[in-house]
């Protein structure tokens, strides 16, 4: 079976390599000159555990290639997935479908028999249709079939996602695409996967809807964390004791500073936008919208109480800056509200993430970059734990209190024992942990 992947990006560099690594060829297509070079010498352009991996060992068994070329990538392929960006429009909060638009126009001209076009990108409710409107337009005589096959990948573990899924979605109403979708994914039916056929409306709805209950889940149980503080329980007991009913489960009640990536936010406000405009809102999800926003604004000031109710000349120790662990993405990670709130404050910031550096320089202007954990706590006044890297959980604290000039840790992530940190000589402060030791 032959796959054309358009967009190098990490949904469509993720699946292009996983499918390869189900015996499919994949060629995978992408514009940019720099993503190119790096893939054909191997290296990934992001980082996700494992992904370098998998691309060189399907590179030499000659099954996954890159190219610029669009033209002979579609012609031979039975089929074509759309994954490329859909940014959150400025202004209204709405995907922006420019680039699914514009790869189905350069598409077009080189369909040859019958191919499935699918979008992998995540679309609003609607889109797949309107690709299947536009492309009857410019090529009527074309055999082609439209599905929505969402994509559920955290990062940081994208590849176990991919190959061992909790379900693969398929929206489609041809029963010719069925038929090559059921082929496609028949290497995860086979472990037991279930793989699910929706109308292609159902399919671009469950994506959105998903992501926004997960936001949901994230809000409630920060919220729950500002309780606990107030009433003097400790969230991670709360949690783990809710968790436990198998009806909520025990994912995503993690406290912390707000949810970020590339995901939550633009499909939130996504979901909202397209609420409103079938006069059906979502009141819920608008309020999730507004108390992430809030929470990012409230962990920077907990980290000004913590240096003494100023930042006018402190130094604040930043551990982590990308949105979650295990990635090197940036995008609406509450480090981008968190760091210029203290800086604005009169702080100076020292930083450490193992791979967060390189994007987030350029987001971060003043910010004092360190080669390690401990490095950052020099002449630190606070030390704040904003990404919960696993190799934080290890920092020597009695050496980084010694190497500071203040004793205060917020742990934003409450990856720390509050006793440990105590009997370093720290004055600790965690999230949600109103009676813990």
């Amino acid at each position: 079976m032959k796959i054309c992947m358009i967009g190098a990006g990490y949904v469509g560099l993720v699946s292009a390599a996983c499918f390869s690594e189900f015996g499919w060829t994949v060629t995978c297509v992408d514009n940019d000159p720099q993503r190119l070079a790096d893939l054909h010498a191997g290296r990934s352009p992001i980082y996700e555990p494992g992904l370098d991996d998998l691309i060189q060992r399907n590179m030499r068994a000659g099954r996954l290639t890159f190219t610029s070329d669009l033209g002979p990538a579609v012609s031979g392929a039975d089929v074509v997935f759309l994954a490329v960006g859909t940014p959150m429009r400025r202004g209204d909060g709405y995907a922006d479908l420019s680039y699914v638009f514009g790869a189905v126009e350069e598409v077009v001209p080189h369909l040859n028999g019958f191919t499935v076009i699918t979008t992998k990108s995540t679309v609003p409710v609607g889109t797949s249709r309107a690709i299947e409107k536009r492309l009857k337009e410019i090529r009527p005589d074309a055999e082609v079939a439209v599905c929505s096959n969402p994509e559920f990948l955290r990062e940081g573990s994208a590849i176990q996602d991919f190959t061992h899924p909790d379900r693969v979605l398929v929206g489609t109403d041809c029963a010719k695409a069925r038929a090559v979708m059921e082929r496609l994914y028949k290497p995860l039916a086979l472990r037991g996967s279930p793989v699910m056929f929706v109308s292609r409306e159902s399919a671009e709805l469950a994506k959105y809807a998903a992501n926004a209950f997960l936001a949901l889940k994230i809000s409630f149980i920060n919220e729950i964390a500002d309780l606990c503080e107030e009433v003097g329980a400790d969230v991670q007991e709360v949690a783990s004791a809710i968790g436990k009913d198998r009806r909520i489960g025990d994912k995503f009640l993690h406290p912390g500073p707000g949810y970020g990536g590339s995901c939550f936010p633009k499909d939130v406000s996504a979901l909202i936008r397209t609420a409103r405009e079938n006069k059906s809102p979502v009141s819920i999800i608008e309020q999730v919208e507004r108390v992430n926003h809030e929470r990012k604004i409230a962990m920077a000031s907990r980290i000004e109480a913590a240096a003494g109710g100023s930042l006018r000349g402190k130094t604040i120790a930043v551990l982590g800056v990308t949105f979650k662990p295990n990635t090197d993405d940036m995008r609406d990670a509450p480090s981008l509200v968190i760091v210029p709130m203290l800086q604005e404050r009169g702080a100076t910031v020292r930083a450490f993430d193992p791979q967060g550096q390189k994007y987030a320089e350029p987001l971060m202007p003043g910010v004092v970059w360190t080669s390690s954990a401990l490095e950052a706590t020099d002449g630190a006044h606070v030390l704040a734990v904003v990404t919960e890297w696993n190799e934080f959980r290890a920092l020597d604290l009695e050496a980084a209190r010694q190497r500071m000039a203040g004793a205060a840790l917020v742990d934003l992530r409450n990856i720390f024992q509050p006793s440990a940190a105590r009997a370093a000589g720290f004055t600790y402060e965690g999230i949600g942990r109103g009676n813990a030791g």
